[in-house]
């Protein structure tokens, strides 16, 4: 449940802040146990990966059922923590064992008994099945995976569109999606980049749009710093907000005239995005949000020219952008703040650039 929800439930709940970086460490020596059986290891958020060890189970001395189990046993010993595991012979159903059995479970998904285990199953429990996508399927008398993999493919891509005959793929078992090799240089994967985002749970209620915007600031800037970082200007700009109390989410997106990697002109379009979808003054109040580059293109192409004038001014916002990169990539993302940041001091720990790292959490490359 959620932390307003747990507090509701037990307000004598002592609630502990997090320690991510004690949760990226451990994600770190976990996958550095997963390198040992296999070079083909794809990150799936924090705590979850694909391993592809087709041509290296027997170097290990068994198959994937045996390295399986040999994770699962030296898992608890060296890192003092449980792993379910799942075995398929695509990505879709190894995700699904993986959540099968929790905790510390193993399953074992193979063509012969994929429509015992797997069909039976909630539809909710097939990836990318969400909750929206749930009560549409419910309203087709579809509730779990066997009878979408059987469904009429037209009324299922009718209601759904496009990502309905891709779901139903997933649950007939049809994925022949290959791991995406983790590269440690990159913190990524090896895949096109379509966008660069950073989103946050804040420790606090946003109830007012000054401190919206000063949230979106701190986010806007870590995203601009990395497309900078990775050479790469965004034509459109996107943000969400989730509701504290229903974490319903809202998002909007505009699209400029000229790519940007620009910080102010990023943050400016993304804080008015997200304050004019968001009525404060009835008491609307928003505790997750999250700014988005997308329209990808190499920023060293040349921009289109305005008759007024304005490129040397952006050069210059350009060059001073660069600059603070530079003492920050010195000296920490604190060498330079805003005063907003300073000023409200339930902003002045928040560092989305260290703290909310953008993982590979999407399936599709």
């Amino acid at each position: 449940m959620t932390l307003w929800e747990a507090r509701r439930a037990c307000p004598e709940a002592i609630i502990l802040p997090p320690r991510y970086g004690l949760y990226m460490r451990y994600s770190r020596l976990a996958r550095e146990l997963y390198n040992e059986y296999t070079d083909l290891v794809e990150p799936f958020g924090l705590d979850e990966a694909w391993l592809d060890v087709t041509h290296s189970a027997r170097l290990a001395g068994g198959d994937a059922l045996a390295v399986a189990r040999e994770i699962s046993e030296r898992m608890p010993v060296e890192l003092g923590c449980t792993v379910s595991v799942g075995i398929s012979w695509n990505k879709i159903f190894a995700k699904f064992g993986s959540d099968y059995d929790k905790p510390d479970g193993l399953a074992h998904i193979t063509p012969h008994n994929a429509a015992s285990i797997v069909w039976p199953a909630p539809v909710r429990s097939l990836l990318y099945v969400g909750p929206a996508t749930e009560r549409k399927l419910k309203n087709l008398g579809i509730h779990t995976i066997g009878q979408l993999a059987c469904a009429d493919d037209y009324a299922i891509a009718r209601v759904l569109g496009k990502m309905g005959t891709v779901i139903q793929a997933f649950a007939r078992g049809e994925d022949d999606a290959p791991v995406r090799p983790f590269n440690p240089l990159l913190s990524d994967i090896e895949h096109e980049v379509k966008g660069v985002g950073n989103g946050i749970t804040t420790p606090f209620d946003i109830e007012d749009p000054i401190t919206a915007r000063q949230v979106v600031w701190l986010l806007g800037e870590s995203v601009s710093q990395r497309l900078r970082a990775q050479g790469l200007a965004a034509r459109t700009i996107g943000v969400y907000g989730r509701d504290f109390q229903t974490l319903a989410s809202r998002s909007r997106q505009a699209t400029l005239p000229n790519p940007t990697q620009i910080t102010r002109e990023i943050c400016v379009v993304a804080a008015e995005l997200l304050v004019s979808d968001w009525d404060f003054a009835h008491g609307e109040k928003m505790r997750a949000l999250g700014v988005r580059a997308s329209n990808l293109s190499p920023a060293q192409n040349h921009p289109q020219l305005d008759i007024f004038g304005c490129e040397a001014r952006r050069q210059r916002m350009l060059d001073l952008d660069r600059t603070i990169d530079e003492l920050r990539s010195r000296y920490g993302n604190h060498a330079v703040r805003r005063l907003s940041e300073l000023v409200d001091p339930r902003l002045s720990a928040l560092d989305p650039e260290r703290e909310n790292v953008v993982h590979p959490v999407s399936f599709f490359a």
